[in-house]
């Protein structure tokens, strides 16, 4: 027990410093297509710390032939994955992947945050930003885990890949392109931003691009045909409420999400269309975001969907005709039920609880996570635990830093017991 509270201890000495870390991450602007400078600042971080640095540009062409392969939109030219090694001396433990994403979301309009999207305030115990909660707060806890283990003079017995990994937000290419290139383990750990929780299972996402058509006519109405492609676009997405009720009531089917509230979110995140104010538009596409469930084919849930637009356009007099046009621009995943992972779960369990004083919990998440590209393609049962965030994807994101504290204790300990212990060679 001695080792164990002296971990717990040396996450709390270096805790501001990993604060201070996490400041310097949150004021990177990484969007997707501009994740570079980051990935600059990780690869110095792992190799500060002693790991053995791989900086790679996705080669679309050595995963494009994977079944978790999506569709890219963005190029990958600025774009390169980065994964810091730990070799042990004894080899004597179990390997595991400490993994994260760097590439955040769109922050929206700047003015409507409260400090700023890039501006890493403390305040009350949290800290804002975007990407301060999803997920760059757990890759910094990744590398902090591990340096509190050389604080104290030790280091993980068994090989450890620490990732950080882009396009987990579109694609989810950035992690099956690290699972390609041989970076898979014993285990994998993922400290994501949904409460200090076992992620049970996932949706799959489905990114769906719709191009509905129209006529262009005066807007009097006297002239032309004055098809309305924006309110045949509507017209369409109105109608797929109805798919995703239907979609929902067949939860009963997928494990483990029988229990979940509403599974299945369609969301329209998307719309453009229009030519000029005074014209009927004649054309008008909009994406949405759909999702399926674990073991449930997402080919099968595309046919399914082609099927429900290309009927509620037979009722549609121009569409009847003119039926829309539909293409997938971005995530096209399974859903991921983690299981077979009993021993992963009894460390996880016995280390939450030290930390936490309180019995694991854990839940089911109706959105996705790198996970699935380890669990399903990997052969690699993959945790996913971390900090509470507020607004992920919305104005003034948020992490909880008592619970990043805790969280980075909790993955410090579940490594030495992983992985096992020995001690640190001295560093020239």
């Amino acid at each position: 027990m001695e080792t164990r509270s002296k971990i717990a201890a040396a996450v709390d000495a270096l805790f501001d410093e990993q604060l201070e870390c996490l400041q310097k991450l949150v004021r990177i602007p990484s969007q997707r297509g501009e994740e570079a400078a980051a990935q600059e600042f990780m690869a110095e971080l792992m190799a500060g710390i002693g790991l053995d640095v791989d900086k790679w540009v996705i080669d679309e062409a050595a995963i494009k032939d994977h079944p978790g392969f999506c569709p890219v939109s963005i190029s990958y030219e600025n774009s390169w994955n980065v994964v810091g090694t730990h070799r042990s001396r004894e080899q004597g433990g179990r390997s595991l992947v400490l993994n994260g994403h760097v590439d955040v979301v769109p922050v929206g309009k700047a003015e409507s945050w409260t400090y700023g999207p890039y501006e890493p305030v403390i305040k009350d115990g949290w800290m804002y930003g975007r990407g301060a909660g999803d997920m760059k707060a757990g890759l910094i806890a990744n590398v902090y885990a591990l340096k509190a283990l050389h604080h104290i003079g030790l280091q993980p017995s068994a090989t450890v890949y620490v990732q950080s990994v882009v396009e987990e937000e579109c694609t989810g290419n950035g992690a099956l392109a690290a699972v390609v290139r041989g970076y898979t383990a014993d285990a994998a750990f993922i400290p994501e931003p949904l409460e200090p929780k076992l992620l049970r299972g996932q949706i799959g996402p489905i990114w769906i691009r719709v191009e509905v058509s129209g006529a262009p006519g005066h807007a009097s109405g006297d002239f032309g045909l004055g098809a309305d492609a924006i309110a045949n676009a509507i017209e369409l997405i109105q109608s797929l409420r109805e798919l995703e009720k239907q979609w929902n009531a067949r939860k009963t089917q997928y494990q483990p999400f029988q229990n979940h509230p509403h599974p299945i979110n369609f969301n329209v995140g998307r719309i453009q269309g229009g030519e000029w104010t005074s014209s009927a538009p004649s054309a008008c596409t909009f994406e949405v975001r759909v999702a399926v469930y674990p073991g449930q084919s997402p080919a099968e849930a595309c046919k399914d969907f082609e099927r429900h637009v290309a009927e509620a356009a037979s009722r549609n007099p121009y569409l009847k005709h003119n039926p829309p046009k539909i293409s997938y621009p971005g995530f096209m995943q399974e859903g991921y039920h983690l299981t077979g992972a009993d021993a992963q779960e009894e460390v996880l369990r016995r280390c939450h609880s030290e930390i936490w004083d309180q019995q694991l919990e854990e839940h089911a998440f109706a959105a996705t996570t790198d996970a699935r590209a380890f669990g399903l393609y990997g052969n690699c049962p993959t945790l996913v635990y971390g900090p509470y965030c507020k607004n992920p994807h919305a104005f003034d994101e948020c992490v909880d830093l008592e619970s990043l504290r805790k969280v980075t204790k909790t993955l410090a300990l579940f490594v030495a017991d992983w992985c096992g212990l020995e001690a640190r060679a001295a560093q020239p």
